[in-house]
């Protein structure tokens, strides 16, 4: 539970994409004192694009420009030595250049630069990003919103995750998210072009399974020592 949020936030829009990998993949980029977690057998990494939206502090408006961009994570599952589990980013993309430079700086997450778009058009979502820079790598995936989805074991594993870790001056660090469950409904991916999880330092995914949600206000507390 957050009891002194930093920042309030809504993420609006967003489709969870996920792929299978084997965990000793995962647990060769997680630094010491995380665990990846397994879910069937196997270590998950998702793709998740959305709309950041009202982004504020706890105490006044949210700044027009700056409270509102779109953001893609590719991110893994994780717990630590106290068996917490939560959320271990290999990057984030965002489309504010001041929300990267904070985001680095307070939280020392690995944030990108990036050229982004989400398009809404009845039941299908158009999600685009290509980073700033030389390498030019790309996040671009469009979705087909179905039907509701009734919560398993394997949507909870993937989705209703309130903690993060993040490395801070070399010790590890974590900080809690606070919202309600998602209402997810079924998602597929109807076109896909993608080198973000890659560029995180995994081999090339295969098939995908999808959800998406159309968003939660949640609130985000400060980091702290694990």
């Amino acid at each position: 539970m957050v009891l002194r949020p930093l920042m309030y936030q809504t993420w609006s829009h967003i489709t969870f994409v996920h792929w299978r990998y084997p965990v000793a993949q995962i647990q060769a980029l997680l630094p010491p004192g995380l665990t990846a977690e397994r879910h069937d057998g196997s270590a998950w990494v998702g793709l998740t694009p959305f709309l950041m939206e009202d982004v504020r502090p706890p105490i006044g408006p949210a700044l027009p420009w700056l409270s509102r961009f779109p953001e893609t994570n590719v991110r893994t599952y994780v717990h630590d030595e106290q068996g917490r589990s939560g959320l271990w980013f290999l990057s984030l993309d965002a489309a504010r250049l001041p929300a990267v430079a904070a985001a680095r700086a307070g939280f020392r997450l690995p944030y990108y630069w990036s050229a982004m778009s989400v398009q809404v058009d009845g039941d299908e979502i158009t999600y685009r990003c290509r980073r700033h820079g030389r390498a030019g790598n790309r996040g671009d995936a469009d979705v087909a919103v179905g039907e509701p989805v009734v919560p398993d074991d394997l949507t909870d594993f993937l989705t209703e995750r309130y903690r993060l870790f993040t490395v801070v001056a070399g010790r590890l660090a974590t900080a809690e998210v606070e919202h309600p469950r998602w209402p997810l409904r079924q998602a597929r991916v109807t076109g896909l072009a993608q080198d973000l999880v890659q560029a995180g330092g995994l081999p090339a995914p295969g098939e995908p399974i999808a959800h998406t949600s159309a968003g939660v206000r949640v609130r985000v507390g400060m980091w702290h020592w694990c």
